[in-house]
């Protein structure tokens, strides 16, 4: 199910899913890393990353109801084209969402979701994604805790990269983002506006991932102000609270690299 679901994405970006029996040029999470460079990279000041915390569901509430479950659309220049307003440009690996799939496919298989942070560095004025890390995590059909945030850190610092986000999976789920993932998102927008949150819904034929933030201001502000936790409703807004991204470039050609701390 996973492999057809991703071809649909892929298709429209023209990158092959890459089969067990094919070459791939994935970095290995597991490999040795003989380059001592990094050891002498100069730390730069950066964000403390914002993990995914997740309180327990305090009412018997589905987490698809607790949510506007359609998010806003893309914000249109006057040309018809996507526009990013004040934001810069952020590059996303094509491949690195396939890789996050095969890498949670375990979880998904017993409806448990997956979390990962999106870490990477601002080039020529744009954000480019260059490292998934996975956290140690416990999870449930409805939610992912990250566990050990300081190895978060302690990987982002060692090579001088900004939280640029994060990506989890809704294994069962349609794509959206719940009341939680809403104020998870909101940590990562307030340290940098063009944080991204990707959610993968395997199972979700009509639309197996989206790329969202919080519109702003007026999302941010309803996110702000709301002071409950867990899977809860919202009050009804006057506009969306969250919206696709217009900022967001798929690359096929952007490298990355895989940190699989579990």
């Amino acid at each position: 199910m996973v492999d057809s679901t991703m071809e649909s994405i892929l298709s429209v970006f023209n990158v092959r899913w890459l089969h067990p029996t094919e070459e791939c040029d994935l970095p290995l999470e597991n490999e040795p890393e003989n380059d001592n460079s990094q050891l002498d990279i100069i730390r730069q000041p950066s964000p403390h990353p914002v993990l995914p915390q997740v309180e327990p569901e305090l009412l018997p509430i589905s987490p698809s109801i607790v949510a506007d479950p359609q998010p806003g659309p893309s914000k249109l220049s006057q040309d018809g084209m996507p526009r990013s307003g004040s934001f810069h440009d952020l590059h996303i690996p094509v491949k690195m969402m396939e890789e996050f799939l095969r890498l949670a496919q375990d979880n998904t298989a017993k409806d448990l979701e997956t979390c990962g942070v999106l870490a990477g560095s601002l080039q020529n004025r744009a954000f480019h994604v260059t490292m998934l890390i996975i956290p140690k995590q416990e999870s449930t059909s409805y939610s992912c805790q990250t566990l050990n945030e300081e190895e978060i850190f302690e990987v982002q610092d060692m090579r001088s990269l900004f939280p640029l986000g994060w990506i989890h999976t809704h294994p069962t789920q349609t794509c959206f983002m719940s009341s939680v993932d809403l104020h998870t998102h909101y940590s990562y927008q307030v340290m940098l506006p063009e944080a991204i949150a990707i959610v993968m819904a395997p199972m979700d034929t009509d639309s197996p991932y989206g790329i969202f933030h919080l519109c702003d201001p007026h999302g941010v502000a309803v996110i702000r102000k709301c002071e409950l936790r867990g899977f809860h409703p919202h009050e009804e807004p006057d506009d969306f609270i969250y919206e696709l991204c217009s900022h967001v470039h798929m690359n096929p050609d952007l490298e990355f690299d895989v940190v699989d701390l579990r």
